[in-house]
């Protein structure tokens, strides 16, 4: 939901309701067009007319939310397209937890391509993944990347179940993509080396 601050920035912001303490999550990555409005394309507002203002960049580091004794990791709609976002909370949080507004997309795959980007997050970091949205998917992806349990898209309801927090860290939560990326560079360098040889003629 958008919240201002005291010197009238918004923020594209999750905030903690119930017996805890006030918290709030304030988005970090921030998408062109959804967040923002990129320099150079303002004239898009005023064809569409469609009141929209820019949203501000919340912290990198955000402590995780205190609820229910559990420490949530709150990320907001395609934050969890990026892992290494998301380990910046781990391992100190138990859990992880998506809000998204997909009425953006309608009918469409995108909803679907977004459940199993969350499904590898929850994979990556080995914690439970609980996903809030208004059109779909909303879900409960357990710690090894499977859908518990989920929603029907389009469909106005409660997801109930029962979840434990988790603690420790994969080996992606302590490196991120820093293997994958070396291996990566190691094999562009050996296949270069490979193409550079000179030809030997018998």
């Amino acid at each position: 939901m958008p919240v201002r601050d005291e010197r009238g920035r918004y923020y594209n912001s999750v905030l903690s309701l119930g017996t805890a303490p006030a918290q709030r999550y304030d988005k970090v990555h921030l998408f062109p067009f959804g967040d923002f409005i990129p320099p150079g394309f303002g004239w898009i507002l005023s064809i569409l007319n469609i009141p929209l203002a820019d949203f501000s960049r919340g912290g990198e580091t955000q402590p995780p939310l205190a609820l229910a004794g559990q420490k949530i990791a709150v990320n907001i709609c395609y934050e969890d397209a990026f892992g290494e976002e998301i380990i910046r909370a781990l391992p100190e949080a138990t859990l992880l937890v998506n809000a998204s507004n997909f009425a953006w997309f309608g009918d469409s795959l995108a909803p679907h391509q977004h459940l199993q980007m969350a499904q590898l997050r929850a994979l990556e970091s080995g914690r439970v993944m609980l996903r809030a949205t208004n059109t779909g998917m909303t879900a409960i992806i357990g710690h090894r990347g499977n859908v518990a349990a989920a929603l029907p898209a389009f469909t106005q309801g409660a997801l109930n179940g029962s979840v434990q927090g988790r603690s420790g860290a994969t080996p992606y939560v302590r490196w991120g993509n820093a293997p994958v990326i070396a291996l990566a560079l190691l094999v562009s360098g050996l296949l270069a080396l490979r193409k550079e040889e000179p030809a030997v003629r018998v």
